[in-house]
């Protein structure tokens, strides 16, 4: 058997070797093939039974057609780089991973609101309410945000219960009472409710109290060019841009006008990582009829890290406030400076991103 899989999952080492023993022990042999993900051709998946991927692995007919391929396995909550509906006509089985990485994303809201604004004197609306909005939502409480307005469709045409506490709001509310408005939309282009640019010119010009505008769910959900637009013009009173149109060739005009910008990164903590490389090997675990009991486990961050704390200096101690121990754990400003500093580095700052945790645990 074959498996050709993006050489940038984490964590993944472990797993495949574990695979690679029961394979044997049933006496099939495991040949893999581990490839930067936007480099995987047809000749590689040709023979190939499974390919695991992340975002930048498009699986369509161009890459999968004539192939042995049987599972794609994407190790990422999004999947608008597959093309589903071909998959699915091929027979060829597919899964994503969904909320792997959503307390991830809600400490990268949580810790941007925390280094911009004051959290308790705000209004946060909320728009996409799955698993990553719903843990925002959830953070948002935790920092003791003042208002949250959540802006679901989907959700609220099924009845689905909003977090604790909180109501649905229509697009029109959220975008005319909030001061931050934060994404969390799956990329569409069609059916009743499409995301792209669900964020335009048309949206922008209702916003009526100026909003920081959050993106941290696909590029494509925020027209570029009308932010720009709406930031000249004061209807936006600031951008916070982890997901960009175009990645990695990213505007470098909005990188500049970015309060925060970081390389698509949001939900990259170990955490999350863990959770994305787990999901995606149980259902390679399932699709051939094996145990899932792979040990994946985040690395705990070093002593020095208590010595070393946030940019300020400031030493970890266990009496923290809940503010002071979210900046000390993430502070996205870092992040940011590297990409401002070098933004021809995208992939690279990606591929090759620090230890980051969503706990303090000690080696």
């Amino acid at each position: 058997m074959k498996i050709v899989v993006d050489d940038k999952i984490p964590y993944m080492l472990g797993p495949l070797t574990q695979l690679r023993e029961m394979l044997a022990a049933r006496g099939e042999p495991l040949q893999v093939l581990a490839k930067s993900g936007g480099d995987i051709q047809p000749v590689d998946v040709r023979d190939a039974e499974i390919l695991i991927v992340r975002t930048r692995t498009r699986c369509d007919a161009s890459l999968l057609e004539d192939s042995a391929v049987r599972l794609v396995v994407t190790a990422t909550i999004g999947y608008d780089h597959l093309d589903t509906p071909w998959l699915d006509a091929a027979g060829i089985r597919w899964t994503n991973c969904p909320g792997c990485n959503a307390t991830s994303v809600a400490q990268y809201v949580c810790s941007c609101l925390i280094a911009t604004c004051s959290p308790s004197d705000i209004t946060l609306g909320i728009i996409g309410v799955g698993h990553v909005g719903r843990a925002v939502a959830c953070a948002a409480q935790k920092i003791g945000v003042g208002r949250i307005l959540l802006n679901d469709p989907p959700l609220e045409q099924q009845h689905a219960a909003p977090p604790s506490g909180l109501r649905w709001s229509s697009l029109t509310e959220v975008l005319t009472e909030s001061d931050v408005v934060t994404l969390h939309t799956p990329l569409t282009v069609d059916g009743p409710y499409p995301t792209l640019h669900l964020l335009d010119a048309e949206a922008f010009a209702q916003m009526r109290r100026q909003p920081t505008v959050i993106n941290a769910a696909r590029g494509g959900v925020v027209d570029e060019e009308a932010l720009l637009h709406a930031l000249d013009s004061g209807k936006v009173s600031a951008a916070i841009i982890d997901t960009w149109e175009g990645e990695p060739a990213i505007n470098l005009t909005l990188l500049e006008r970015a309060v925060i910008a970081t390389p698509h990164i949001a939900g990259y903590s170990a955490d999350g990582k863990v959770n994305a490389t787990r999901m995606s090997m149980a259902a390679v675990a399932d699709y051939l009829h094996l145990p899932d009991t792979f040990d994946i486990h985040a690395p705990r961050l070093p002593h020095f890290a208590t010595e070393v704390g946030s940019p300020a200096g400031a030493p970890y101690h266990s009496d923290m406030s809940a503010a002071e121990l979210q900046l000390w754990l993430y502070d996205p400003r870092r992040d940011s400076a590297r990409l401002k500093a070098s933004p021809a580095t995208f992939e690279a700052q990606r591929g090759h991103y620090p230890l980051r945790r969503e706990v303090v645990e000690l080696a």
